[in-house]
């Protein structure tokens, strides 16, 4: 986990599924890239397919990941967590992103540019 971070992975600590919202924070510390660090977040609405996942970031699109049940789906947020940092808008295709993670994309919010803020 970084000191200063830039890119943020937010866990859903409210409804939770097969892991706990602690395990994976835990988990996705070790494994994710500098730059990033995670946040437990009460309710993301996700209810329905728990437990919920969010990246964010300053000027990116935003994803919000559901069904994250398995050691399998957080090493694929990892993999997915160096896709986000390394575009310049955070907008990667369903294709392009790591397969376990193909049907838990629950939205991607395009980025809301620094000019259109005020």
């Amino acid at each position: 986990m970084s000191e200063y971070p830039d890119h943020y992975v937010l866990i859903c600590s409210t409804c939770q599924g097969p892991l706990a919202a602690e395990t994976a924070q835990r988990t996705l510390d070790e494994s994710l890239p500098d730059g990033f660090t995670t946040r437990l977040i009460p309710c993301m609405a996700g209810c329905n397919r728990p437990m919920t996942v969010g990246f964010q970031t300053t000027d990116k699109a935003q994803y919000l990941f559901g069904d994250i049940q398995s050691s399998a789906d957080l090493t694929a947020l990892a993999a997915f967590a160096c896709q986000f940092q390394n575009s310049v808008d955070g907008w990667t295709s369903a294709s392009e992103r790591p397969p376990a993670l193909f049907y838990k994309t629950l939205s991607r919010i395009p980025r809301l540019p620094a000019e259109d803020a005020t």
